[in-house]
């Protein structure tokens, strides 16, 4: 009887302060079962930041699982849309609600996979790599003020580097009643990694040098960890947070 070969995802994940920071305002969170990976990184004062980021972790992968059980047949496009979008709602209703949380927001990246097909889905200046054969290419685009004017060709990636304005984003949830993120798609093979990230990784590390970290024989929470300590080493001026992927061949025998 033939076996049938499908892809799985192992996982680590890490978080930090960084080294100027009070605070941590950066939330990750994951649901190993549908494959649902997710990081913010909040602003917005005090503890807003805070607040903003763990409340938009949690409404999405409630969301997100509570559409997988009562509406299967839907798309996975349609799941994730609508789960970003209800984090938003919430996130904005909590932050009119109390005086105390005005204005907050946070970035959101994630990812979420479907047989060997990954979906990432993202707001804000958080990002979503791809690590295969060696090589590191950015899935997704920032939603901010310097990257903007990158690609229209007002500033260079030099010029960006050191401009004051690397953190002022110009999409987040819980900005405005409605958020309107980006959705990327990809075929995952075997042994390719996902690493999704705060800003307070990349600003310090190229993707070349995600790469040579996160190689194929290195355990993820090795990776997570030494991704980390690159950032702070080099300055650690913002929280620091990470998730790494790795899809995994498994093969099952057809009853």
């Amino acid at each position: 009887m033939n076996e049938l070969a499908t892809l799985s995802l192992a996982f680590a994940a890490a978080t930090d302060t960084g080294c100027k920071r009070d605070n941590n305002e950066d939330s990750f969170g994951y649901d190993n079962d549908p494959h649902l990976y997710v990081v913010c990184d909040g602003g917005g004062g005090g503890a807003a930041g805070e607040v903003a980021s763990s409340t938009a972790v949690r409404i999405l992968i409630e969301c997100f699982e509570e559409q997988t059980l009562r509406q299967p047949e839907l798309s996975l496009e349609n799941k994730l849309l609508h789960s970003i979008q209800e984090a938003n709602r919430v996130v904005r209703e909590t932050a009119q609600s109390n005086p105390q949380l005005q204005n907050m927001g946070t970035t959101l990246v994630c990812a979420c996979m479907n047989g060997s097909r990954v979906l990432i889905g993202n707001v804000g200046d958080s990002r979503a790599y791809l690590i295969r054969n060696g090589f590191c290419v950015q899935i997704t685009q920032d939603h901010s003020l310097v990257e903007e004017q990158i690609r229209s060709g007002m500033l260079t990636r030099e010029m960006a580097a050191i401009s004051d304005l690397q953190s002022v984003i110009t999409r987040a949830i819980g900005a405005a009643d409605t958020v309107e993120p980006d959705l990327f798609a990809a075929e995952l093979q075997s042994q390719d990694m996902l690493l999704l990230t705060s800003d307070g990784l990349t600003r310090y590390l190229q993707p070349a040098e995600i790469a040579a970290i996160a190689s194929p024989s290195t355990e993820l929470p090795a990776i997570c960890q030494c991704l980390v300590e690159q950032a702070k080493q080099r300055g650690g001026a913002d929280n620091i947070t990470c998730i790494v992927l790795r899809a995994l061949e498994i093969t099952a025998t057809p009853q």
